[in-house]
């Protein structure tokens, strides 16, 4: 079961019939967020695997999980924005029973996304759950 915040936007999804309006929506959430900090986007957050540049910042506290993320690209970063409604704040052991790619596919992604991007999405769901597993 994913968090209410993600909930939330399964719902929004559910009432725009057009693709390209769930396009915007996403890309939208991106821009909503916080941008991370220069100093945050190093090698050691950088996510592999991507197309575009993709930063994640794991801030785990009090046995809970936080990160946030930044990307060079508006529609990773609104990938990253579902991602962020997704996993944060959550117990860290909780984080790997998401079964993120179910959640993202009731959203339609899978359809819509190129293989890059869809690889990229893989790549950030892949580090969450490591840094997540990280003692």
């Amino acid at each position: 079961m994913a968090q209410a915040a993600f909930e939330e936007v399964v719902e929004d999804f559910e009432f725009l019939e057009d693709w390209e309006d769930r396009y915007r929506m996403v890309i939208e959430m991106g821009k909503a967020m916080e941008p991370l900090p220069e100093a945050l986007k190093v090698p050691a957050t950088k996510v592999e695997g991507c197309a575009s540049q993709v930063w994640l910042h794991v801030t785990p506290e009090a046995d809970r999980f936080h990160f946030q993320g930044d990307s060079d690209a508006l529609i990773v970063k609104g990938l990253i924005a579902l991602l962020h409604r997704l996993y944060d704040g959550l117990p860290l052991t909780e984080v790997p029973a998401v079964d993120a790619r179910a959640e993202m596919g009731r959203l339609g992604l899978h359809d819509h996304l190129s293989a890059q991007r869809s690889n990229g999405l893989r790549a950030m769901i892949d580090r969450i759950r490591s840094e997540a597993a990280a003692p």
